[in-house]
């Protein structure tokens, strides 16, 4: 585990930027920096909740994917759409989820290219067993309160379909 600092790096960063790059430039970077150093605090405490399962947190997204789709299963290049990856990056996850027995490969049953990535029985009992256990930490984002939670929600949601991560 890192040391922990006696002052925000992210803070003195900005101090940095105002001084080096003017004011404007500094809110940001400092918003961006704040963004990923949480992303890596949160995906942290998500994997550690997750390790005892065998699941990383995209394997846990994948799986969750199938678990709630309306046959438990899906074609891979469905589930990279829906998981907003490329498809060099779903195969290694159905892979992961094939080796622990949660998921399987099932030929498609009218399009002979297509494999699907069907949940099995033991899949869905360690989606449920998980995400219980990620509930009860509240997905790892203590200490925010709820109305915190539904504005960050907000204000990223904002932030992302602007980017075009999707069109409602």
């Amino acid at each position: 585990m890192a040391r922990v600092l006696a002052f925000d790096p992210i803070r003195e960063a900005a101090r940095q930027w105002r001084k080096h790059w003017g004011v404007a430039s500094a809110p940001p970077m400092a918003a961006v920096t704040s963004v990923m150093r949480t992303h890596q605090i949160m995906l942290a405490r998500l994997n550690e909740q997750l390790e005892p399962h065998d699941l990383t947190f995209p394997r846990y997204e994948a799986l969750m994917l199938l678990f709630f789709s309306r046959t438990g299963s899906l074609p891979l290049g469905k589930m990279g759409v829906r998981l907003q990856l490329h498809q060099t990056s779903v195969t290694p996850l159905v892979d992961a989820l094939v080796e622990r027995g949660l998921v399987e490969r099932t030929p498609h049953p009218t399009d002979r290219r297509t494999t699907l990535a069907t949940i099995t029985s033991r899949g869905r009992e360690v989606a449920d067993a998980a995400t219980r256990d990620l509930n009860a930490i509240r997905f790892g984002t203590a200490p925010m309160k709820r109305a915190e939670l539904d504005l960050l929600v907000d204000t990223l949601e904002r932030f992302r379909r602007e980017a075009g991560d999707f069109d409602d």
